[in-house]
């Protein structure tokens, strides 16, 4: 019996995961974003990540030395980019690395204001990112009335961070699944997190 119930919680949970609608968000769509979409996929939710920059800038090998791309630049394209421009600065700094493991994921970046597609909720990595991805919303005539939730959670952009950020947003949405009244339950629940993580989140609703 004991088995039976924790088979049938197993797949309540499964669909409930399905079922959620999640977007990820930073600047490039090339770290912060990705490291939560690779996270929480492998966990089974229905996710996916942006941009929300007029390019993808990557760093160079010196200020002012940025490697600029398009959105529709593929993953792999930068990738052998950057490998025929510096193999080794960029496999030692970990740009090489980063970039096979979007290749994995999907097949290139994305921009949010492209995206006309509804979400649940949406998870931005800077505020500046969370100030654009808002006013891309409200900016939107109203059609469904459907609600979404925007919640910004400040990550540096560093491999170690976005990792840490990562697992941040994904216990966000573990815990989400659990609230019986989402649209009463969450401030609360955000509040627990910013007295155990000591980050301060932002959140708003807005509607499709």
């Amino acid at each position: 019996m004991a088995e039976a119930c924790g088979w049938k919680y197993r797949m309540a949970m499964d669909l409930r995961w399905s079922r959620l609608r999640v977007a990820v968000v930073c600047s490039n769509n090339l770290n912060r974003s990705m490291v939560a979409h690779r996270l929480l996929r492998k966990q089974g939710f229905n996710v996916r990540s942006f941009g929300t920059g007029a390019h993808v800038r990557l760093p160079g090998p010196a200020p002012g030395k940025q490697n600029v791309y398009d959105f529709r630049t593929t993953y792999d394209e930068m990738f052998h980019d950057l490998l025929m421009k510096d193999g080794n600065f960029y496999a030692q700094n970990g740009t090489l690395r980063m970039l096979d493991r979007n290749s994995r994921i999907k097949l290139r970046p994305e921009r949010f204001q492209d995206c006309e597609d509804e979400f649940d909720l949406i998870f931005t990595c800077k505020e500046l990112v969370y100030d654009q991805v808002v006013e891309v919303l409200n900016s939107r005539e109203q059609v469904t009335c459907r609600p979404v939730h925007v919640i910004n959670v400040d990550i540096v952009d560093n491999h170690r961070e976005a990792t840490r950020g990562g697992l941040i947003i994904w216990e966000i949405c573990m815990c989400i699944l659990h609230l019986s009244d989402m649209e009463n339950d969450l401030d609360g629940m955000l509040q627990n997190f910013e007295k155990k993580t000591g980050k301060a989140f932002l959140h708003t609703v807005c509607f499709y």
